[in-house]
């Protein structure tokens, strides 16, 4: 016998449709400026961000997919198509004939530098800026709060 959901409340579901409305509003307004200004899509900026966040530019291929929230094939066609464009290269991990390294190239550096001070006050501007300096703090407890039950739920 199935167990009855237990169904949002009024106030419940104003918070979560609320909190979707403004990631979809903002993920698209950040995505169509990135790709207008720089010509990177947004999934080619959160790999490239990834990717030069870690000593030596390069991250296995799992744990890059992992970071982003991607499955293995999507995560393999992005690569590839990013790898075509100069950005990154995929090398084989001689230790582990399974797996694999990505690893940004010169000009996939340059294309993350190029983009992401205007990226950074698109940011600014529309995220951080209409916030007091209480609310950006309590917004931080509140997301880590989140991504906390997130990492638990997943193990």
């Amino acid at each position: 016998m199935a167990e009855t959901p237990r169904w949002l409340t009024e106030t419940e579901q104003h918070a979560w449709r609320s909190f979707v409305r403004v990631q979809e509003k903002l993920s698209g307004r950040l995505a169509r400026q990135v790709q207008a200004e720089s010509g990177l899509s947004a999934a080619d900026y959160g790999v490239l961000v990834h990717l030069t966040e870690v000593p030596e530019g390069r991250l296995r291929f799992l744990e890059l997919a992992k970071a982003v929230e991607w499955e293995k094939s999507r995560m393999s066609h992005h690569i590839g198509r990013m790898a075509k464009r100069g950005l990154v290269v995929r090398e084989e991990c001689v230790d582990d004939g399974r797996g694999a390294f990505v690893i940004v190239t010169p000009a996939g550096r340059e294309a993350i530098a190029a983009a992401a001070p205007r990226h950074v006050e698109a940011v600014r501007r529309l995220f951080i800026d209409p916030l007091t300096p209480a609310e950006l703090a309590m917004l931080a407890q509140i997301s880590n709060r989140i991504l906390e039950a997130l990492e638990k739920d997943c193990a």
